[in-house]
C-alpha cells in the first residue's frame, strides 16, 4: 500500500468519525434534529485503523423559513423565522483492535457547544394564550448541546469499504425550556445508518454514499415527539496530489412518519429538504502526526415544512495514537 494511498485513506476516512453531530438544518420540533445532514462524504463508508482519533468540527447555519410558512417552537407557533448558529463539535473515538464480525468496531462521543439566534416576525400562538403572543420574537443563546454516543462497524475488501453505525443522543444537555434557541433536545433519540464507499488509489476517484433513519423519543417538556426521519448523503471526489482533494457532495431528507404529541400543534408536519455543494481538502503533517483538513459547504433546495439555508463545516481531525501491528 501505498504512502499517497494511506495519507488519503486516514484523511478522507477519519472523518466518518463524525457522523451524524447532533445539530442539523432546521427541521421537526424546533426545526432542530439530533443527526446533521452534510455529516458524512467522501469516504463514508471507510473506518481508519485501530487506533485513538480526535476531530473538531466548526459549523456554520444561516437560513430563512419565509412569511408564508409556520414552524413549532418552544411550545408555540412562529412565523416569518430566520435562524443562525455557530457550533464546535468536540469528537473522540477509539477503533478497537480486535476483529468483530470480520471488521473492527469504533466507539465514541461527540460534544456539542455553540450559538444559535432565531428571529421570528410573529409568535402565532402560546399555550397559555389562545391569541397572538408577540411580534418581532428574537432569542439567542451560548448553549452546551446534548452528548452523542457512537459505535460503528465497519469492513474493508479492496476498493470496496462500508459501515453500519449507530448514533444515541443522550439529554444531558442544557435545554431552555420554553425558549426559541436551542442546542439541546430534552429527548432520547437514536439514528441507525449504512455506508458504502468505493475508492481506487490508482485513479484518485471516490464515491461515496450513506442512508439512515432517524428514531425519536418524546420531549416532555412540550409533549412534542418527532416523526422518524430518513437521511441520504452523497460524495464523488477526485485525488489531486498527496496533499490536495476537490469535488461534488449533496444530500437528501425526507421525514416518513408525522409528528405527533399534545405540543405538534401543527399536526404531522413532515419536513423535506434537499441540498447540494462542494468541498476541498487539505492533508499535512505536524511533526509526524498526519492532519486532514476539510472545507464542506452546501446549499439548501425544495425545502417542505423546514427552513432553506447555506451550511458548511470546517474540520481538522488527526490520530492521538494508532495500533502499529
Amino acid at each position: 500500500m501505498s504512502v499517497r494511498f494511506v495519507s488519503v485513506l486516514f484523511a478522507a476516512g477519519v472523518a466518518l468519525l463524525s457522523a451524524g453531530l447532533p445539530f442539523a438544518a432546521k427541521a421537526a420540533e424546533n426545526g432542530i434534529g439530533f443527526y446533521l445532514l452534510g455529516s458524512r462524504g467522501p469516504m463514508a463508508g471507510y473506518l481508519p485503523p485501530p487506533g485513538v482519533y480526535l476531530q473538531n468540527d466548526v459549523y456554520f447555519y444561516e437560513g430563512s423559513g419565509g412569511s408564508g410558512r409556520i414552524f413549532s417552537s418552544g411550545g408555540r407557533l412562529i412565523a416569518d423565522v430566520s435562524s443562525k448558529a455557530q457550533a464546535d463539535f468536540l469528537t473522540g473515538t477509539w477503533v478497537l483492535p480486535a476483529d468483530v464480525l470480520g471488521g473492527h468496531l469504533a466507539v465514541g462521543a461527540i460534544l456539542p457547544a455553540g450559538h444559535v439566534s432565531v428571529n421570528a416576525g410573529a409568535a402565532l400562538y402560546a399555550p397559555r394564550f389562545d391569541a397572538v403572543f408577540a411580534r418581532g420574537v428574537q432569542d439567542d443563546a451560548w448553549i452546551v448541546g446534548d452528548p452523542v454516543l457512537s459505535a460503528v462497524l465497519g469492513w474493508h475488501a479492496g476498493n470496496f469499504h462500508w459501515n453500519v453505525t449507530g448514533l444515541l443522543n443522550v439529554p444531558v444537555g442544557n435545554y431552555r425550556n420554553d425558549a426559541l434557541a436551542n442546542l439541546a433536545f430534552h429527548r432520547w433519540a437514536g439514528d441507525v445508518s449504512l455506508a458504502l464507499t468505493w475508492f481506487d488509489p490508482k485513479i484518485g476517484w471516490d464515491l461515496s454514499g450513506a442512508v439512515g433513519l432517524t428514531f425519536n423519543g418524546t420531549n416532555e417538556a412540550t409533549d412534542y415527539t418527532t416523526g422518524t426521519e430518513f437521511h441520504a448523503e452523497w460524495a464523488l471526489t477526485k485525488t489531486l496530489s498527496k496533499e490536495w482533494s476537490a469535488g461534488l457532495i449533496g444530500y437528501y431528507y425526507q421525514q416518513i412518519t408525522g409528528d405527533s404529541g399534545s405540543g405538534a400543534q401543527l399536526g404531522a408536519y413532515e419536513g423535506r429538504v434537499a441540498a447540494l455543494g462542494g468541498t476541498i481538502a487539505y492533508n499535512f503533517e505536524v511533526g509526524k502526526t498526519p492532519v486532514s483538513a476539510r472545507l464542506k459547504v452546501y446549499r439548501e433546495f425544495a425545502a417542505e415544512n423546514r427552513l432553506e439555508g447555506t451550511l458548511g463545516f470546517l474540520t481538522v481531525a488527526f490520530p492521538l495514537s494508532i495500533d502499529s501491528k
